[in-house]
């Protein structure tokens, strides 16, 4: 996307990524936690360092209770109760196989609710239920920290943020601000400056929020920050963060190209579905991770394998890697709670999104895109594939990239991608 992006919506491109694709397995290796897996990420947090990270964010949702495939605004549009298959064999199976109540995820414990806040009480919660499935747990942020600290003189503190899981526009709009909100308190905590480099690790469509910030952070005048600012501080508070609040903190600082004091935000997403465009010029270096195993003849081996009926039967032991990320896109999504919410987010919809409907929903799908047109690319096998219909195990392929057992994996091939001066 360009410069200046003000908020378009990725072209969902077909082609081939070209240079800016690479591919990786996860492989056994220094068991987790060994001496030697201690020394390698030991070494890996001293290149970091020289490349000058000077502080991690771990952003995230929850995948559990979050209708993380958006059947609630298909359903909204239409569903099995209008006979949504049209002809179109194994459409009414694949819908069925996505909603909440049949795919077998679970629903919200502790008396959870969205939007999620961001305490540790909730943090405990999902820690207790779903364990590094999609979640960066409290341990897997200090054992990230010790790791990479071992040799280190001056510590890279890693942070974890929980983002409020509201599946729709509003919802990862206002996470943005809060994001920026966040980003700017750490500069300030760690007096981060020019020659300093902040990475963000972002999960699912925390990388959306992410993708969003990377417009607001604009160092241009684009009109789209104003309007975006301006139907948020009109959206009702209903356990959101107070935009209103935020805004006010953040937009001076938007405006004068000062939030970040001068330092880069790298950024890495795992699993986010290709959605909204990224705006390059506000933001450091950008990877794009996607857990996925190739199943196409063709050779496009960048694209996913979305044929129906057959991806009905493919899902359920995650065969082709990340489902979620592959059908999560535009025309999917959470519907807000209340009438005023749902007012505001149709107005987002507008600026940020121009697809709506099943048609364009399913359009979009097959496409089959791994990738948004901007930011280095990695289809990484994480051979969370055993055969096992448990959903639980794998989340459709969409709970590797958190997993204690990948963390060496991911932090080998973010250095390599991003960080390595071969």
């Amino acid at each position: 996307m360009p410069n200046e992006n003000n908020f378009q919506h990725d072209e969902l491109s077909r082609k081939s990524p070209g240079d800016r694709l690479r591919t990786a397995e996860l492989t056994p290796g220094a068991l987790s936690e060994s001496p030697a897996w201690f020394d390698a990420m030991a070494q890996y947090g001293a290149q970091l360092a020289q490349a000058g990270v000077r502080a991690i964010v771990l952003l995230h949702g929850s995948i559990v209770g979050t209708d993380v495939f958006g059947m609630q605004r298909l359903d909204e549009v239409g569903g099995l109760k209008r006979g949504y298959s049209r002809g179109v064999s194994g459409v009414d199976a694949l819908l069925a196989a996505m909603r909440e109540g049949g795919n077998g995820i679970p629903p919200l414990s502790g008396g959870l609710t969205i939007p999620l806040s961001h305490d540790e009480a909730t943090k405990k919660v999902l820690d207790a239920q779903v364990g590094d499935a999609g979640n960066f747990t409290a341990a897997y942020t200090a054992l990230l920290e010790q790791a990479l600290n071992k040799n280190l003189t001056t510590p890279i503190p890693c942070v974890r943020l929980l983002w409020s899981s509201a599946h729709h526009h509003v919802g990862r709009a206002i996470a943005a601000v809060q994001l920026l909100n966040d980003l700017r308190t750490l500069c300030e905590q760690h007096h981060l400056a020019a020659g300093n480099r902040i990475l963000l690790l972002a999960h699912g469509q925390a990388g959306l929020v992410a993708a969003l910030a990377s417009n607001l952070l604009c160092p241009s005048p684009i009109t789209g920050r104003p309007k975006l600012f301006h139907l948020l501080t009109t959206a009702p508070q209903t356990g959101h963060a107070d935009a209103a609040s935020l805004i006010q903190r953040i937009e001076p600082l938007l405006n004068a190209g000062t939030l970040l004091n001068s330092a880069h935000l790298d950024i890495v997403t795992l699993g986010t579905p290709v959605r909204y465009g990224w705006d390059p010029s506000g933001i450091g270096r950008l990877l794009h991770v996607v857990n996925h195993r190739n199943l196409r003849t063709d050779g496009k081996t960048w694209l996913s394998k979305m044929e129906l009926p057959q991806v009905t039967m493919e899902m359920p032991i995650a065969w082709g890697g990340d489902y979620v990320q592959e059908l999560a896109v535009a025309g999917s999504d959470a519907v807000p709670a209340s009438e005023a919410v749902k007012a505001v987010n149709k107005a987002v919809w507008e600026l940020l999104e121009p697809y709506d409907g099943f048609e364009r929903w399913l359009e979009c799908a097959r496409r089959a895109v791994r990738f948004p047109t901007d930011g280095q690319c990695l289809l990484a096998d994480y051979k969370d594939c055993t055969g096992s219909t448990n959903i639980r195990e794998h989340y459709y392929g969409h709970a590797a990239y958190t997993r204690l057992n990948a963390m060496l994996f991911n932090t080998a091939e973010i250095v390599r991608s991003l960080y390595s001066t071969q």
